[in-house]
């Protein structure tokens, strides 16, 4: 009986022989030579984790009636995708397993969870139409984030292709917590679901169009402000804790609308010139 040779990952620690489950290895360019890693960052990755979690948690919410815990986790959720990555560069831990892991857990939380929401409160009683709707909003979703991992390198940082996913899922769930909030889902009146699959149909559309939107990863975080800036800050989050679903559904509707707005005043400032 001839002994299993030794694989060069396996030297140095016995105990991956015996686990159950193959260790990650990660080529990497460091001063010009490939260096070959071995294991991932747990940091971005718990954050990744979360947002993960999260999107779950919206979906079996939402199957038990629980609208606002789905909605609210989805929220929860944008808040630690947009953490993983700052975390990933500041910590200087950015690795290809954690931008695919990143990429699959927003697939779930901004692409299926919201879908899901939607069609469990108001697109459900539509019937096949309703499941349908849902399925274009988690078919856009997956779609816009492939053209996004795809274009990555080429794409202006200044601007997003498309509605983002999280921005789209913010929409979605906006309209149903700020709707259920006040009791209204789709047995109150029949515009309900039309409205809902108005909203859902929409937001996926626009994350697959080529409408541009303000992605606001220039603005310097660490630079000096006006203290009045401070001021209009607080502000803002009084508002929006006055009355939150209501609130950011207005904030997330208004960016949703800026982007064909801003189109239709390009092409009108284009047709000014072409007739000048």
């Amino acid at each position: 009986m001839t002994d299993r040779p030794e694989r060069p990952e396996d030297s140095g620690n016995a105990v991956d022989g015996m686990f159950p489950v193959d260790e990650h290895f990660e080529e990497v360019v460091e001063g010009g030579q490939t260096v070959r890693h071995k294991g991932i960052y747990i940091l971005p990755n718990l954050f990744t984790t979360g947002n993960l979690f999260c999107g779950f948690y919206a979906i079996i919410s939402a199957q038990a009636g629980f609208y606002a815990a789905a909605c609210i986790s989805v929220l929860v959720a944008m808040v630690l995708d947009g953490l993983d990555g700052r975390v990933a560069r500041m910590t200087n831990t950015q690795s290809k397993f954690g931008e695919q892991y990143d990429s699959l857990a927003d697939m779930v939380t901004f692409g299926v969870a919201p879908g899901m929401v939607a069609y469990s409160w108001a697109l459900s009683d539509m019937g096949k139409v309703g499941w349908m709707v849902a399925f274009i909003y988690a078919a856009c979703a997956a779609l816009r984030l492939a053209r996004f991992n795809a274009q990555i390198e080429e794409t202006d940082s200044r601007y997003f292709t498309g509605l983002a996913s999280p921005a789209a899922a913010a929409l979605v769930i906006g309209m149903v917590w700020a709707l259920s909030d006040f009791g209204i889902d789709g047995d109150t009146t029949v515009l309900v679901p039309f409205l809902g699959a108005l909203i859902t149909g929409g937001a996926g559309i626009l994350m697959v169009s080529n409408i541009q939107y303000q992605s606001f990863k220039k603005i310097d975080l660490r630079g000096r402000v006006h203290f009045i800036f401070l001021l209009v800050m607080v502000l803002g989050f009084a508002v929006v804790f006055t009355d939150p679903p209501r609130v950011l559904m207005l904030i997330f509707l208004a960016y949703a609308c800026s982007g064909p707005v801003t189109a239709i005043m390009r092409m009108g400032k284009r047709k000014q010139q072409e007739n000048s």
